[in-house]
């Protein structure tokens, strides 16, 4: 029996879609921040109810809630801003120039051939002009895109704001469109959307936390100066796939080497192996409890999602693959294999 798909095609429907399409034109420009909205808003709403426990006002509860979030990431910012600036204040007061063709110096001379110090030299203090210039060209073009970034923040904290408070409507109304018969299927496809959420939440985000305190940790007992800024940043790195912490030690590994601490580079390499290796446990075992998903499927989101969304798509790219591959499972268990 053929469908007719003028009986599908009504007035209303093609309204519907019109409207649909057009609207979708003038969200898309905003769409991850609204999309990282929604996923922040499931981080936020448990801090929420809590506060509303205690005050009776919900949207004061949220406020409350968002600021309780914010201030840990600010003060974060603030402190890897003012960090970096005493670094770069103690290069540039200790005519650290000098101090770069000296460990030329020392470097050559463990190297076969002959190697023009001079001419290096020139060039890696070239180099280090050229980089200040172009950190500099990208701050002019970042405060001349900050009315953009202005605009990008508002709506992903209304967004926040607006699921927190409304996330429960907006789902219903949502599932108010689907089918009697896929219901079902709809509430297991919300539920593993959650498992997800909560996989990469804990199972990403907590493993850097966890990786960076004992980074913090490690590099202060070694005596390493911003022992506290070393462990932070490589917290930061853990979130970033293929990196983890292995560029902090090495780099600390070849300064002790360079510098003649042979026993602590050794020491040093050996505390980044272990960094390494307790990852490839911690990570597993938190991100196993949520969501029964493939590491690959979320190392390809994390991949592939900073090249489609920016930095927000360190978040919105594994969602949607973990997402896609629980709605696949979820719809293989409950048509296909009742039919087989």
């Amino acid at each position: 029996m053929g469908i007719d798909i003028k009986e599908y095609l009504t007035p209303p429907t093609l309204l519907v879609i019109f409207l649909l399409v057009v609207s979708l034109m003038f969200v898309f420009p905003v769409l991850n921040m609204v999309v990282l909205g929604a996923i922040l808003a499931y981080g936020v709403r448990p801090v929420a109810r809590k506060v509303q426990s205690k005050l009776k006002y919900s949207s004061v509860s949220i406020l409350l809630a968002m600021v309780v979030i914010l201030i840990p990431l600010i003060l974060l910012v603030a402190y890897i801003v003012f960090e970096l600036t005493g670094m770069l204040s103690g290069f540039l007061a200790t005519n650290s120039y000098q101090d770069i063709n000296a460990t030329i110096s020392s470097v050559t001379s463990y190297l076969p051939g002959s190697f023009d110090i001079n001419s290096i030299s020139t060039t890696l203090n070239s180099s280090i002009r050229e980089i200040g210039s172009y950190a500099l060209n990208y701050l002019v073009k970042f405060a001349g895109s900050l009315m953009n970034i202005t605009l990008d923040l508002f709506i992903l904290v209304c967004s926040v704001f607006y699921f927190v408070r409304d996330g429960d409507r907006c789902l219903a109304f949502i599932r108010s469109f689907v089918p009697d018969d896929s219901k079902d299927f709809f509430d297991k496809t919300v539920e593993s959307v959650k498992d997800v959420l909560r996989s990469i939440f804990y199972g990403h985000f907590l493993t850097s936390v966890i990786i960076g305190i004992f980074a913090a940790i490690g590099y202060s007992l070694l005596g390493y100066p911003y022992g506290i800024f070393l462990g932070v940043i490589t917290g930061i790195l853990q979130l970033i796939p293929v990196f983890g912490p292995w560029p902090i030690y090495w780099i600390l590994f070849f300064m002790d080497i360079m510098s003649g601490n042979y026993p602590r580079a050794v020491i040093v390499l050996l505390f980044g192996f272990f960094l390494s290796t307790i990852d490839m446990y911690i990570r597993p075992a938190l991100s196993s409890h949520y969501a029964d998903i493939h590491p690959l499927i979320l190392l390809i989101g994390f991949l592939s999602g900073p090249l489609v969304y920016g930095i927000v798509g360190f978040i919105v790219g594994p969602l949607i693959l973990g997402i896609t591959y629980t709605v696949l499972d979820n719809y293989r268990k409950e048509y296909l294999m009742e039919d087989a």
